[in-house]
């Protein structure tokens, strides 16, 4: 059973850094609402905590 996040961009990214713009679009978001489905490893909770006041996050379980 393998954990997924669904992140959502709820907040635009003018006026953040160019590496806060660069984490958002690693994580496969592009304009505000949009909706990605991301795996749970390291690396990623690392991109989510670094833009989580710009993210809305849910845990999806997998079976």
């Amino acid at each position: 059973m393998s954990k997924k996040f669904e992140v959502r961009l709820k907040r635009s990214l003018i006026g953040q850094t160019q590496k806060q713009k660069d984490t958002v679009r690693c994580l496969g978001l592009r304009r505000v609402n949009s909706v990605s489905v991301v795996d749970d490893n390291p690396a990623h909770r690392g991109q989510i905590f670094k833009v989580q006041h710009l993210l809305d996050v849910k845990v999806l379980q997998e079976s």
